[in-house]
């Protein structure tokens, strides 16, 4: 009996002292996993980037060619900010169409890892459901929209708009997420891959900035207020 109370004592021990070390090598899987995800999608991004700004450019020409002037005489309220939130994602989405099958390939290899930090588990979760929802959305038609607004003497927004936004706006992201703590569990090839994913997401976040001027000369070209 005491032999066999002593053996069960050494097993629990072993499984105690074992158990950090499991996780410690599940926490470096998961981080390998993902950050060859993460590099592999903000690198089609960057790969993209002229592609890109072409397109939300387009919306510009587009809106100039078929619908000018389209809300003049319009308010500047909650459904003219929703309009505006509409333009903005008509531009993120035909940006983002080359990176779709990238996207694709993130959200199926980071679906199933684990971290045994909550905290991580939480803000990958977040960005691969608000990432899938926002590729999930079709680029709107912002001039029949617009259309539909000013026949109804701007007295309310087609559904088509208020559906889009609803889903658009919370779930806007750029490409690419880094989570807080992560860099604890990297390797060193796991770490310059997080650097070189680093300087991707920096010029990436750059020419969104500069696409600010394009949104405001759509603005401008439909006569809407934000």
């Amino acid at each position: 009996m005491v032999r066999r109370r002593v053996l069960v004592a050494a097993a629990t021990a072993a499984l105690a002292l074992s158990a950090p070390v499991a996780a410690r090598a599940s926490d470096g899987s998961a981080t390998a996993s993902y950050l060859q995800a993460n590099y592999a999608l903000v690198a089609a991004g960057h790969a993209h980037l002229g592609t890109s700004i072409a397109a939300y450019r387009a919306v510009l020409t587009k809106v100039r060619r078929e619908c000018p002037h389209a809300a003049e005489g319009s308010p500047q309220n909650t459904e003219s900010t929703k309009l505006s939130n509409e333009i903005i994602g008509a531009m993120v989405l035909s940006a983002g169409k080359p990176d779709r099958p990238a996207v694709r390939s993130y959200l199926q290899a980071v679906r199933g890892l684990h971290w045994s930090t909550g905290s991580i588990n939480r803000a990958v979760t977040r960005y691969a459901s608000s990432l899938s929802k926002l590729y999930g959305l079709s680029v709107p038609d912002v001039c029949a929209d617009v259309r539909a607004w000013a026949a109804g003497a701007f007295k309310s927004l087609p559904s088509s708009t208020v559906s889009f936004v609803e889903v658009f706006y919370p779930n806007w992201v750029a490409l690419g997420l880094l989570p807080a703590g992560i860099s604890r569990f990297e390797s060193g090839q796991g770490r310059s891959l997080a650097h070189s994913a680093a300087r991707f997401e920096y010029q990436l976040t750059n020419a969104e900035a500069e696409a600010v001027e394009t949104w405001g000369e759509i603005m401008n070209a439909l006569d809407l207020w934000p």
